[in-house]
């Protein structure tokens, strides 16, 4: 993809969704980073249902260390594998106390030593809690990154190394949130949805649907 197009996607997804954020609640960096670790195989939606009650008694990272895994399991069974989420969470709460003066990192290497956190997660936190220029790619964006051309690759990381090389960087900032809201409601895995596609014309996507109409 030439950049003149690679930017015209951008252009059109800012004018649509000029301030776009995430659809997880939260109200501080360790909220974030305890609801995008939450979020991993799950909605976002169910995790804002669990979340909206474990925050007002227990939103910062000692707190949630005194509460233990059993604790918190009550609080999150709702979501999957909360067992081992509820470990990780409790394990990186009580890592940010002892390592960090209970303040969430803000750099790479110590967030993705914190339990629970990879690469992914880590770049969701740098991004939205820090402002920091990073490509956090999920199925989502791996998925229109690839379809559409923007960057192709066969893995998530060489995805999130071209969006990061390629996207201009008047738009890098929010990026991930376009291209996951784009992937989550337009771009969809199954049937996507291009005849309302504000790209449309932008894409390269060999296999767009077509506009079916029926026969007056």
């Amino acid at each position: 993809m030439n950049p003149d197009k690679r930017g015209e996607i951008y252009r059109r997804l800012r004018a649509a969704n000029p301030h776009p954020k995430t659809e997880l609640v939260y109200s501080s960096p360790f909220e974030l980073l305890v609801a995008v670790v939450l979020s991993a195989q799950a909605t976002d939606k169910s995790v804002n249902n669990a979340t909206a009650l474990l925050f007002k008694n227990f939103n910062t990272p000692e707190k949630l260390a005194a509460l233990g895994a059993k604790g918190l399991e009550e609080y999150i069974k709702s979501i999957g594998l909360f067992r081992t989420k509820a470990k990780n969470v409790v394990a990186l709460s009580k890592m940010i106390v002892e390592e960090h003066c209970g303040a969430v990192p803000q750099n790479r290497e110590a967030l993705e030593r914190l339990p629970g956190v990879g690469r992914k997660t880590a770049n969701v936190v740098l991004n939205t809690a820090f402002g920091q220029p990073t490509m956090a790619v999920d199925t989502h964006i791996f998925r229109v990154a690839n379809r559409t051309g923007l960057a192709t690759g066969k893995d998530v990381v060489a995805v999130e190394a071209k969006l990061v090389k390629f996207t201009p960087p008047e738009f890098l900032l929010n990026a991930h949130h376009w291209l996951i809201l784009h992937g989550r409601y337009t771009c969809v895995a199954r049937a996507p949805r291009c005849p309302g596609c504000l790209i449309r014309d932008l894409c390269e996507f060999r296999g767009k649907t077509k506009d079916v109409r029926p026969q007056p």
